[in-house]
């Protein structure tokens, strides 16, 4: 077994293959690749070069075994071993992966950093490429939609809290001719959160203006109506007989005016009828038909045509017993029966409703660049989603180098 450590100078192609297999092994991307986590239980953590050349990103860099092993043994992260015969590699026994508290996931956070401006059509290695010579990068989440079109921002973990502060207090950083926008990933997480506070508070805002315009038209609309049926109500009073019922009103006024509503409870002593065009006329109508003596159960009774704001009062009360029988009635399933305070017609006539009173209620997904295996043995993608929550869940990635180490 060799191991890595050799200090000669390395190529720029063996710097990139070292720095996508320490990617794959490193500490950010095993603990959620099951693909490798199911290899490395084989066979004491060896994998075979020939199942690692078929990862799309190393594939892409070489399929050449010493290449590969050459690039490995001059390594200088001490992550990676060779077998003897050099056909296989691991992670050294000796870099036993942290383990993931909330103490671990802290410090990670602290030097995470926010970067938002690349084109929409950047890639992986451009925006890898943009971070060379800018600081030792661990890792690139490229921030993707649900559809998995890049957004345009990453989160780069830097190898330490000093090297993201570093990165963070460079001015004016441009990707291009594109200015950037860039942030600690705390501090990300704490501005979108003010943001969607203020966008819940603005949503609010216009509900609740929205509803009090509803408010206005429903009011405007309902006391159109009133007007409407100005000098249809007519009142009666008088030391009435406790079995005066509504259906006494119906028989007498039956065929001098259209009833559409009668306020009258039995046992009452006055009430309010709303016909369908004038109450005056169909008054006249049946005093003229009983010589001027309208009286019911041969009781004397004052009758009296309600204008004004008398009028709109008492329709106003009209419509609420409306609107608290038709209630009831959907509460019993839409079944016929006696109401409350609001009174029926009689049963050969249907009840017609001025209208109802309407009441009004007030009131990024984050994936890494996927990294397959090439030909039939390719490992199920597992793209890691931006949940915009300050620590996404860890989900199954497929293996794929963000960002390795950078010289």
């Amino acid at each position: 077994m060799a191991e890595n450590g050799d200090s000669e100078n390395m190529s720029d192609l063996e710097r990139k293959v070292c720095q996508q297999i320490e990617y794959y092994f490193g500490d950010h991307n095993l603990p959620r690749d099951k693909f490798l986590q199911e290899k490395i239980k084989l066979d004491e953590g060896w994998i075979p070069l020939e199942i690692i050349i078929k990862f799309n990103r190393l594939n892409r860099l070489t399929k050449d075994f010493d290449t590969i092993v050459g690039a490995l043994r001059k390594s200088k992260a001490g992550l990676m071993e060779v077998s003897e015969d050099n056909t296989k590699i691991r992670r050294s026994p000796n870099k036993p992966l942290p383990e993931v508290t909330e103490q671990y996931k802290n410090a990670v956070k602290s030097r995470s950093v926010y970067i938002k401006g690349f084109p929409l059509d950047a890639s992986l290695d451009d925006i890898k490429e943009w971070l060379d010579n800018k600081g030792k990068v661990e890792n690139i989440q490229m921030r993707r939609t649900l559809q998995k079109a890049f957004k345009g921002s990453v989160f780069a973990v830097f190898d330490t809290v000093e090297s993201a502060k570093q990165f963070v207090e460079i001015p004016g950083q441009k990707y291009n001719d594109a200015e950037l926008i860039v942030l600690f990933k705390d501090d990300y997480f704490t501005k979108k959160n003010e943001e969607k506070k203020r966008n819940r508070l603005e949503a609010k805002a216009k509900a609740k203006q929205e509803k009090e315009e509803k408010q206005k038209q429903a009011e405007d609309a309902e006391m159109k109506s009133l007007e409407e049926k100005q000098g249809c109500l007519l009142k009666f009073s008088g030391d009435l007989e406790d079995q005066t019922s509504r259906e006494d009103l119906h028989a007498v006024f039956s065929d001098h005016g259209e009833i559409k509503w009668i306020d009258f409870v039995r046992g009452a002593k006055e009430g309010i009828i709303l016909f369908k065009s004038s109450a005056k006329e169909a008054l006249s109508k049946a005093q003229e038909a009983n010589d001027g003596n309208l009286q019911l159960r041969a009781k004397d009774v004052v009758w009296e045509v309600l204008e004004g704001d008398t009028a709109k009062e008492a329709l106003k009360k009209i419509m609420e017993g409306q609107q608290e029988l038709l209630n009831k009635k959907k509460g019993r399933g839409g079944r016929k029966g006696k109401g409350g305070k609001g009174a029926r017609g009689a049963q050969d006539k249907k009840v017609k409703f001025l209208g109802k009173k309407t009441k009004f209620e007030s009131d990024d997904e984050e994936e890494g660049e996927d990294d397959g295996m090439t030909g039939p043995a390719s490992p199920k993608k597992r793209p890691l989603e931006d949940t915009e929550q300050e620590e996404p869940a860890p989900k199954q990635l497929k293996t794929e180098n963000g960002a390795g180490d950078q010289e």
